[in-house]
């Protein structure tokens, strides 16, 4: 057990997608403000954005050798069971060197071996689920701790039934920037938001996001939506592409007239500012968005990526659609006619949209860093220097 003298020390397991990292990031930022001289590191491998992203954040990041808990590698999925005692061997050395009190397993594939090396090191780990449907790298760490945290209650069906019993739900731990911008502060920022994306002051504003990589489908069919309502000055798309095609998109809307009408961007590097300023979102259904809509009332289209494991994108996307918060428009009937059918009617009817924002459940997401936080101190047998919520219970 660790004394009030002793640094506290955490690994965070955590990549592949932002859908995992930006939560890791903002429970690594709770843990920092409550603890200022705490020493938090992250495990992950060579192949996510957590290359980039956690060294960005000021976080160190050690890789292990683990590839994705995926049936579609084909006859590699007979080398997971020896890339993942590999992997955990590493972790666990991360972890002993780090003098880890306590590690913390955010999902996804880079995730496992850090929750299963703290189990060989002996260390107390908590593992969080951030979808509606657990993965597959989180049913296997869920039974190696008794620590098990949820974004969403309705995930609890899902799991095993000694899972679920000790599962508790925290909601999703969201970047403090999106965190705390409740509806008057979204208000407040509208205009520099609407400035920055170059959206005229009359105009609604679509968004777009198709990820942390961007969306094939969505991008196509904003294309066509931007075609067909290019001589409109009343609507704004702002595109998020994915830094791999923005070029393409910026060419196609040059060459089809709708710049007038549409903006591409790579990437939302201050999504606070999106949120702001856009009217409605159009994206797929991964957690971290799910749970920043209902946390900001920001009334959306739900797009499902449909190879999702498990299809939890649909899963997700219908915590939203349940309440009337979001509409759930399938995959492969996603055009721009499709929208524009959908969205038109929506953008004309103002009251709609904020009835819309006013069905969504916020929950605990906007909290929920700190609730991880609070958890994985008391794990540590830590206490904060400067106070967090209490531990859910």
């Amino acid at each position: 057990m660790a004394t009030a003298h002793d640094t506290l020390s955490v690994v965070v397991g955590a990549g592949g997608t932002g859908g995992h990292i930006y939560p890791g990031l903002a429970v690594a930022d709770a843990l920092r403000r409550a603890v200022p001289d705490a020493v938090i590191s992250f495990v992950g491998t060579e192949r996510g954005l957590e290359t980039r992203l956690i060294p960005e954040a000021g976080y160190r990041l050690h890789t292990v050798d683990m590839i994705p808990f995926d049936p579609m590698l084909g006859a590699r999925r007979y080398l997971l069971p020896a890339d993942l005692v590999r992997s955990a061997g590493q972790a666990r050395k991360v972890i002993e060197k780090q003098g880890a009190q306590v590690v913390i397993g955010m999902g996804g594939y880079p995730s496992a071996p850090a929750v299963l090396g703290a189990r060989l090191a002996g260390r107390p780990a908590l593992v969080h689920e951030s979808n509606a449907v657990p993965g597959r790298a989180n049913r296997f760490a869920t039974a190696l701790t008794p620590h098990v945290a949820l974004a969403f209650d309705r995930t609890r069906e899902h799991l095993s039934a000694r899972a679920a019993t000790r599962a508790r739900t925290v909601g999703m731990p969201l970047v403090s920037a999106v965190a705390g911008l409740d509806r008057t502060a979204r208000r407040a920022l509208c205009a520099t938001a609407r400035h920055a994306f170059g959206v005229p002051e009359t105009a609604r504003m679509v968004l777009f996001n198709g990820g942390s990589l961007g969306a094939t489908r969505l991008t196509r069919a904003a294309l066509g939506l931007a075609r067909r309502w290019r001589d409109r000055p009343d609507v704004h798309l702002v595109i998020k592409t994915g830094p791999a095609a923005l070029e393409d998109v910026r060419a196609a809307l040059a060459a089809d007239d709708c710049e007038r009408v549409a903006t591409a961007v790579g990437y939302l590097d201050r999504m606070d500012l999106a949120y702001a300023a856009a009217d409605l979102m159009v994206c797929r259904a991964g957690s971290s968005t799910v749970a920043e809509l209902a946390t900001l009332g920001m009334p959306a289209v739900l797009v499902p990526y449909p190879y999702a494991p498990h299809d939890h994108q649909t899963h997700n996307a219908r915590v939203l659609a349940d309440t009337g918060a979001g509409l759930l428009l399938p995959d492969d009937e996603t055009d721009g006619d499709r929208l524009a059918g959908l969205i038109g009617p929506l953008l004309a009817d103002p009251d709609r949209l904020e009835r819309m924002g006013d069905a969504a459940r916020p929950g605990t997401h906007a909290t929920a860093a700190d609730l991880m936080a609070a958890w994985a101190l008391r794990l540590a047998g830590r206490t904060p220097v400067n106070p967090l919520p209490e531990q859910p219970c």
